[in-house]
């Protein structure tokens, strides 16, 4: 016997109640989907947020020390680990600041094959000066690679950690801050000390040439102290080295780079 329209319509009734319920249903599924997903959008934008502040502020505030001018962005130059960086005094075995004899030093430094002549103010920077001169006489230098460039707001090319890792010195650490710029504005030549953040005698035997002008902001130490200038063999060091850029993904020069020799007098 052939169902009645009461029948009929009650099937079709529950079929669209099954279907509105199936639909809600996928609807629903939707709608926590968009929700989950927007969820997790947000979460990655703010941890790519907080990642870019903390960079800036440990590489950029610690400088190239870790360019320094961050002295980076870290990432800010720990020296050496065989000695503890004191808040207002030097720490180890520091050569005496009087070895700069006040006055100005000439010297030529050589990355791979790129002569790079250059002069060191001891009269302005005594401290830094008289640094550098003891390790560059020592041959502290000698194959020491330059392990960081910063090719994005600050470009320098940091060298002087004899392990190759951001983190190595001499065994010492000294200060303070010396000959920083008041504008914060480091010309492209200038050879200034890395250091740690906010750390004014945390200077070892980092340093880093700024390639092209950089502001570098200053933190609660101050700026970084610039030793010297480089006086030629810029656009040499430009075209081979520092056009090849980096390493994708850090701040490894493209072209590893060494100091193959140094000398002053």
């Amino acid at each position: 016997m052939a169902p009645s329209n009461s029948e009929r319509e009650s099937r079709e009734s529950k079929q669209r109640l099954r279907n509105y319920q199936a639909r809600q249903t996928v609807h629903a599924g939707q709608v926590s989907r968009r929700k989950r997903d927007n969820l997790v959008s947000v979460i990655v934008v703010l941890v790519v947020v907080i990642v870019a502040i903390v960079v800036q502020v440990f590489y950029f505030s610690g400088g190239p020390g870790t360019p320094v001018p961050s002295p980076s962005a870290s990432a800010a130059p720990t020296p050496s680990p065989t000695a503890t960086p004191n808040a207002d005094s030097n720490s180890g075995d520091v050569p005496p600041s009087t070895l700069a004899d006040g006055r100005n030093w000439t010297g030529t430094l050589t990355l791979n094959d790129v002569a790079l002549n250059f002069t060191l103010d001891g009269i302005a920077a005594p401290q830094a000066a008289s640094s550098t001169i003891s390790l560059i006489k020592s041959g502290f230098y000698t194959n020491v690679t330059c392990h960081r460039l910063t090719v994005t707001g600050i470009f320098v090319l940091q060298c002087g950690d004899p392990t190759g890792t951001g983190s190595g010195g001499p065994g010492y650490y000294y200060g303070p801050v010396e000959n920083a710029p008041a504008d914060n504005v480091y010309p492209a030549g200038t050879i200034a000390m890395a250091r740690q953040s906010a750390q004014g005698y945390s200077q070892g035997s980092q340093f880093f040439i700024v390639y092209q002008d950089s502001t570098i902001p200053a933190d609660t130490a101050g700026g970084y102290t610039v030793i010297g200038q480089v006086t030629s063999g810029m656009d040499q060091l430009q075209t081979s080295i520092i056009s090849a850029g980096v390493t994708q993904g850090t701040e490894t020069p493209a072209v590893p780079t060494t100091i193959t020799s140094v000398t002053v007098q």
